[in-house]
């Protein structure tokens, strides 16, 4: 199959907002607990936080971890995560009835980030809770002294803040399983009065709002329209959220869904838009995506087992084992976001550590790197600069999400600062090799790099036992020529091809 491809230095999307690629920790399972938590374990620091898992954590280079969740913050009461361990309460979680010990809080999360090298993206509780408790909240983490909430935490041991930027207001108040769950009107109402007081204790601070949970929701997007229309001129992101399925198993139809995320995005980002005018506005809202990832491995099972125990604490739940299949999934849904730079400035794969994770860990035991961490690193790590605006003519499909869907999935990032130009690229076709000449325009290249990710069994997993099952080795498929560069990327394979400039 031949495909041409043209990047041109000209034809620029946007900077690349480095939160692109940010992850997410929620009091879910094991994420916390046995995650990135666990004192005794031979690799747990003095403070029990995990040094391996750290060290993995790290080497993601992710900028911003969204905490406490997700579901889990809409009954949370952030209190009950200070002081004195052995005075903490033990807290039923209503989102995945669980038992929440509250070992780890906001100290020790903001201890931990520092330790693996990212910033805290925090939420509060708009489902349960509500103003004063956000206000406090904020209060607690941001404000230099001198106030209740602040001179309490340094009583508990922080005398500087935190200065915490980025705060969402609430999680998915669109849906019904939510704990306070709210029409748009009220919702709106409730997120605008809060990013006031938010705004009025500390001006610097950016504040998210809910968008919608999925696009799949009957309230969309009308939802995005009333919220919007109510706080429009407080707030900096509206959040999305989407989760990727294959139950069918049909690898075309899979790997189309990334068609309906584009979708998705375009059409609240033409809300955004229409509210701008609609209010007359000067200031530009953008998309915090932070809430993606594959997730249908384990899904079904542990709703099922969900509804039969009592109240277990850290229980095994969503642990998704992740395959080669979705190597590709997760390829194709970033390179989506770098197209889409532009306006999704903020996006967080759920979660990173056991809970739909790119990292798994065995209690006592190892930790390893599931497939997915591959195609995660290797974006955040060499995705940042300028999106471009690629031309791209290949064959097409049609599929259930969308009609023409390319068989080559390719973004470009140009990085002016370190002097390269670096292609991600998918080939989605099962059978046939993609044969693509690049053009590129106003680049000249000085040597060429070429990593792939790649295997026979599309069911491929890495596993304690066999951690590197997939894993990207050096690709022999890319090579320059007269206008630029040539690749060959074979059937179902992930490639990142690294230009010297």
């Amino acid at each position: 199959m031949k495909a041409r491809v043209t990047a041109n230095a000209a034809y620029a999307i946007a900077d690349i907002d480095k939160r692109l690629y940010g992850s997410f920790l929620e009091h879910l399972g094991r994420a916390v607990y046995t995650g990135i938590y666990e004192p005794g374990h031979p690799q747990a620091d003095a403070e029990g936080m995990r040094k391996d898992v750290i060290e993995l954590v790290r080497a993601l280079d992710t900028p911003i971890c969204r905490y406490p969740g997700g579901n889990f913050v809409s009954a949370y009461n952030w209190e009950d995560g200070i002081g004195p361990k052995e005075n903490r309460p033990r807290r039923l979680d209503l989102a995945w009835r669980t038992t929440e010990p509250n070992l780890v809080g906001i100290h020790e999360f903001a201890d931990w980030a520092e330790k693996a090298g990212t910033e805290m993206m925090l939420a509060v509780n708009l489902g349960s809770r509500g103003l004063d408790e956000a206000r406090a909240f904020v209060e607690y983490v941001n404000h230099p002294g001198g106030s209740y909430w602040s001179d309490l935490r340094a009583t508990n041991g922080r005398a500087q803040p935190w200065n915490c930027r980025l705060w969402c207001l609430g999680n998915e108040m669109d849906g019904p399983w939510q704990v306070g769950h709210k029409s748009a009107s009220e919702y709106g109402h409730l997120a605008n009065e809060t990013a006031k007081a938010l705004r009025g204790l500390d001006p610097t601070v950016e504040l998210v709002v809910c968008g919608s949970s999925h696009s799949n929701m009957p309230t969309y997007p009308q939802w995005e329209a009333t919220v919007l229309e109510a706080t429009y001129e407080q707030v900096d992101y509206i959040s999305l959220h989407m989760y990727f399925e294959n139950y069918e198993k049909n690898t075309s139809e899979y790997l189309a869904l990334p068609a309906k995320l584009d979708r998705y995005i375009g059409t609240v980002a033409g809300i955004i838009d229409y509210v701008k005018a609609k209010t007359r506005s000067k200031r530009d809202v953008k998309i915090s995506f932070d809430e993606w990832n594959v997730w249908y491995h384990q899904r079904k099972q542990d709703a099922e087992r969900m509804r039969g125990w009592d109240w277990p604490e850290a229980p095994r739940l969503l642990e998704d084992i992740y395959n080669f299949e979705d190597v590709l999934q997760v390829g194709c849904i970033i390179n989506t976001f770098i197209r889409r730079s532009d306006v999704v400035r903020i996006a967080c794969i759920a979660q990173l550590v056991n809970v739909i994770a790119p990292i798994m860990t065995d209690p006592g035991g190892g930790a390893w790197r599931q497939t997915i961490y591959w195609p995660f690193m290797l974006a955040s790590r060499h995705g940042r600069g300028t999106a471009l605006q690629l031309a791209v003519e290949v064959p097409t499909y049609d599929a259930a999400a969308a009609d023409k869907v390319p068989w080559l999935d390719i973004a470009g990032v140009h990085d002016s600062n370190a002097g390269t130009l670096t292609f991600f690229a998918i080939n989605r076709h099962g059978a046939e090799t993609i044969e693509a000449d690049v053009a590129l325009e106003r680049f000249a290249a000085k040597s060429i790099e070429h990593t792939i990710i790649r295997h026979d069994d599309l069911g491929a997993c890495n596993t304690k036992d066999a951690p590197d099952t997939v894993s990207p080795v050096k690709g022999n498929g890319a090579a320059l020529s007269s206008k630029g560069m040539t690749l060959n990327l074979p059937p179902h394979s992930y490639s990142m091809v690294r230009v010297t400039l």
